[in-house]
């Protein structure tokens, strides 16, 4: 049995532990509801990019949303087995720590490697969709006109780029390249958005889907 001194000595140090894991599970807690977040903001405004690359990768905001509940639920989970210093609830806790610690490992050193890939495969993607633009109301032309309107831009770095397809040689630009209504079928590019952009993928778009993109990059065409 230990003395009283020793119970004395013990009790500040699990103290101390208990409150170092209470705010590291917040913490956990918090990035489960960011994935949700940004989960739900990527099904909402970020679904034309991701149609681009190919059908499955439409999945990956259900994914962020899917993981971001499962890590709510595992910090919740943390928490209680912590208030409660539950020994086998905090070996369980651990594990699970430990796994989606390494899952985000692999995927933060996958999004490193293939970053520039990702990004190309998106751009040629695109590329595609445009020569394959048809104004018929399949989801590439769909989500072409979309991002152009969105964007208010004209192809993949300019409006020059329709002018390589066969669209363009029957109607002229679309109608989602028009910085004016109702100004298709025409050939004026000075009616239509102009400037020389790059393929337009926004910094903060970019950033918040990198690392689910990797997940999928075996699928990407």
């Amino acid at each position: 049995m230990a003395s009283p001194s020793r119970r004395l000595q013990t009790k500040p140090v699990i103290t101390c532990f208990k409150s170092v894991l209470l705010i590291y599970t917040f913490i956990f807690w918090i990035t489960g509801v960011i994935l949700l977040a940004v989960g739900i903001w990527g099904k909402v405004s970020l679904e034309n990019y991701f149609s681009l690359l190919n059908e499955k990768a439409t999945n990956v905001p259900f994914v962020l949303i899917g993981t971001g509940t499962v890590i709510i639920l595992l910090g919740t989970f943390g928490c209680f087995a912590t208030c409660r210093a539950s020994a086998w609830m905090l070996k369980l806790y651990a594990m699970f720590l430990t796994l989606i610690f390494l899952v985000e490992l692999v995927a933060a050193i996958i999004g490193f490697v293939f970053r520039h890939e990702i990004k190309n495969s998106l751009k040629n993607n695109y590329e595609k969709a445009l020569k394959q633009y048809n104004a018929t109301g399949d989801y590439r032309s769909d989500a072409v006109d979309k991002i152009q309107s969105m964007l208010h831009c004209c192809g993949v770095t300019n409006y020059r780029d329709w002018k390589d397809t066969n669209y363009y040689s029957e109607k002229g630009f679309p109608e989602s390249c028009c910085k004016l209504e109702d100004c298709s079928p025409q050939r004026d590019a000075d009616k239509v958005n102009n400037e020389d952009i790059n393929i337009p993928i926004p910094n903060l778009v970019n950033y918040k889907i990198t690392w689910m993109e990797d997940l999928h990059l075996l699928q990407i065409d």
